[in-house]
C-alpha cells in the first residue's frame, strides 16, 4: 500500500502531539545528543529552538551557552528570490530572541544579517535536525515548508546531520524524493539510528 507524505504527516502529528512526559523524555533525547561523538568533535553546532509538540530542546541550548561550542540557531527568513530560507545567528544568551515565525524564538528583524553574528551554512559542523518524521535509514519528513532542504542542502560536505524526535515518530519508510537529504544518525529516546547520510 501506498503512504504519500501527507498520510505520513498527518500520522506523525498525531503520534507526536500524544506523546507523554514531554519534557523528561526531551531531556534524554538531548542528552543522547550532547553525549554524541559528533558534538563532542564540534565546534560550531547549530540547535533548533522547539515549537508546538516538537523535542524540546530549549532548556539544554541554554546550558550549552557556558560551554566551548558556538551555538548557533536558525529563523526564518526569505532568500533573494523569495524562496523560504533559514538564517543562521550566533546565539550568546535567549534574552537577544523574541518570538517569529509559528512563535518560534528568533532574533528580532532589525539584527539579522549583523556582522559577527551571522553564521554561513559551510561553517557548521553539525546540525541538529527536527522532523515530523524519520525512518531508521535516516529518511526525514518536515513540514513542507522547504526551510530544512534549502539548509541541509548548502552546508559543507563534513557536516553531521543528526535528526532528533520521539520513538512515536519513527515510521517504517519515509517517502523519499530525489531532492530529499538523509540524515547521518536519529537520535530517539530509545536508540541512535545510523542513518544513509548524504553520500
Amino acid at each position: 500500500m501506498h503512504i504519500d507524505k501527507a498520510q505520513q504527516r498527518r500520522k506523525a502529528y498525531d503520534a507526536r502531539n500524544a506523546q507523554r512526559d514531554k519534557d523528561a523524555v526531551s531531556r534524554e533525547i538531548v542528552d543522547k545528543f550532547l553525549g554524541h561523538a559528533a558534538y563532542q568533535q564540534a565546534k560550531t553546532v547549530m540547535f533548533y529552538l522547539h515549537c508546538r509538540s516538537e523535542v524540546r530542546t530549549r532548556d539544554k541550548v541554554r546550558e550549552q551557552l557556558s560551554g566551548d561550542k558556538q551555538v548557533i540557531v536558525p529563523y526564518c527568513t526569505k532568500d533573494a528570490d523569495g524562496q523560504n530560507r533559514l538564517g543562521l545567528w550566533k546565539l550568546e544568551g535567549l534574552q537577544e530572541l523574541q518570538p517569529g515565525t509559528w512563535g518560534i524564538l528568533e532574533p528580532p528583524k532589525e539584527r539579522w544579517g549583523e556582522s559577527g553574528k551571522e553564521i554561513a551554512p559551510e561553517a557548521l559542523d553539525l546540525v541538529m535536525v527536527p522532523g515530523v518524521a524519520f525512518d531508521r535509514s535516516g529518511g526525514r519528513l518536515g513540514n513542507g515548508a522547504g526551510y530544512y532542504d534549502r539548509l541541509l542542502k548548502s552546508v559543507g560536505k563534513d557536516t553531521v546531520l543528526i535528526g532528533v524526535c520521539f520513538e512515536t515518530q519513527i515510521m517504517p519508510e519515509i517517502v523519499m524524493e530525489a531532492h530529499d537529504i538523509y540524515m547521518d544518525y536519529v537520535i530517539t529516546e530509545t536508540a541512535i539510528y545510523k542513518g544513509r547520510g548524504r553520500f
